[in-house]
């Protein structure tokens, strides 16, 4: 079965999750978009108003922000990247989610991971990074350092959502993403071409 296929099939199992409260409140499951063969994987926290509306992960303001830095780094959604989030329902009122509700989507994300065999994972913000990581993990100190996860780089930084927030996190989180792309260089493409990095 081709990664797409597989792709589908688990996104047809998470449509009729129940496992968490979120899906009774959310208006739709949004459960991940991009390319099957992606070299890199973004996971953020969870969908919000936009994202619930829509049903893709990042189409509000912060993910505006994140294509435009995905651009920077000469990298495309449908192409290079992956997106998913560590909860695939909208927590009410966009509040973090809770750890009951993060363990019970977190076999879905595990899955995906599984069948897109990304090189690279990015995780976006302290949610993903405590979801994904470590529940102790503190995002400002672990930003920008490389992580090794089953054989996979993992790169914590920051979420885009903070960056509209604090413009000043904006050049931290430059200096992430082109570490991203000096690694993406070396383990997916050493012909990758970015327009700024």
């Amino acid at each position: 079965m081709s990664k797409a296929k597989e792709l589908e099939k688990l996104k047809a199992e998470a449509l009729q999750c129940q496992l968490c409260e979120l899906r009774s409140g959310c208006s739709q499951v949004v459960f991940g978009e991009g390319s099957p063969e992606a070299g890199i994987m973004l996971i953020g926290e969870g969908p919000g108003r936009e994202e619930d509306k829509i049903g893709k992960p990042f189409v509000g303001r912060a993910g505006q922000l994140l294509d435009k830095i995905l651009e920077a780094c000469g990298f495309e959604r449908s192409k290079h990247v992956y997106i998913a989030n560590i909860v695939k329902c909208r927590p009410p009122q966009n509040r973090v989610p809770a750890p009951l509700e993060r363990a019970a989507c977190k076999p879905y994300l595990l899955k995906q991971i599984e069948i897109i065999e990304p090189r690279i994972i990015i995780l976006l913000g302290a949610t993903a990074l405590q979801g994904f990581l470590d529940p102790q993990a503190k995002i400002s100190q672990m930003r920008g350092q490389w992580q090794t996860w089953q054989n996979i780089q993992v790169m914590p930084t920051y979420h885009p959502a903070a960056l509209l927030r604090n413009p000043g996190l904006k050049r931290p989180t430059w200096e992430d993403f082109k570490k991203v792309v000096s690694k993406y260089r070396e383990l997916v493409d050493k012909e990758h071409v970015s327009p700024h990095c």
